[in-house]
């Protein structure tokens, strides 16, 4: 097989997840393939981030690297670009770090960060990624996708601090806590001295796409705010960045 077949097949295996997710007889029948062949390729594609399984043997759907190609050519109209103006409010309002992260397997993938001038700043977590339980950014991510925290729960959760959650039946009620507030905190759960607040963004048709957060040391934040203002603060920025 030659390379421009490779590249038509796995363009024709990108169409037949546009429609939603599948799995992989589905998809070799959308596309007039062998299930082995599909299956390779489908393996080939997650490893680049083009796809994504939602849950282990089961359906596939378009993956984060197929996303932000497709923001990236309107102009504009990128993520990051979108939630920038949000984070330079975020931040001056709360006087805090804000960022925004996307979901990348089990892991937030953390992409951009805005730190405000202080005597105590926050490490800068762009670029760097984060098992989804131990961070409110991925907390948001989970309790919008039933498929994605069933298959996390079933496996070990690495602890972090003392407070990170750790016990399956304790991480699906805090997601429940967060899809009633539409907001989640963490109190020093993936890191000792670190608190933060996050929020969901999502598709104009309510899909989750990535999170929006505002982070402090736990010596100032939330201090002497209201973590429920904050969290609503944070929920009201994130509602005003819709992808289409």
């Amino acid at each position: 097989m030659t390379t421009v077949q490779s590249i038509d097949r796995a363009f024709g295996v990108l169409r037949a997840l546009a429609a939603g997710p599948a799995g992989v007889t589905d998809i070799a029948d959308r596309v007039g393939l062998p299930k082995s062949t599909v299956s390779r390729m489908l393996s080939t594609l997650e490893e680049l981030g083009a796809v994504e399984q939602v849950s282990v043997g089961g359906e596939y759907r378009i993956g984060w690297a197929m996303i932000e190609l497709a923001a990236a050519a309107r102009p504009g109209r990128s993520l990051i670009s979108l939630a920038r103006p949000h984070l330079v409010e975020l931040a001056r309002v709360t006087g805090e770090a804000a960022g925004i992260s996307i979901p990348d397997g089990t892991d937030m993938l953390y992409l951009d960060q805005l730190t405000p001038n202080s005597e105590l700043q926050v490490r800068d977590w762009t670029g760097h990624r984060i098992p989804m339980h131990a961070v409110p950014s991925g907390q948001v991510v989970l309790a919008g996708d039933s498929a994605l925290a069933g298959r996390i729960t079933k496996g070990r959760l690495q602890q972090f601090t003392p407070t990170t959650i750790v016990d399956a039946a304790a991480l699906q009620a805090r997601l429940d806590v967060v899809r009633r507030d539409g907001y989640a905190w963490a109190v020093e759960e993936f890191a000792s001295g670190l608190n933060s607040v996050a929020a969901a963004i999502r598709t104009t048709g309510g899909t989750v796409l990535a999170a929006l957060h505002v982070y402090g040391p736990a010596s100032r934040f939330p201090g002497d705010r209201n973590p429920r203002e904050l969290g609503e603060l944070v929920k009201a920025a994130a509602d005003n960045i819709r992808i289409d």
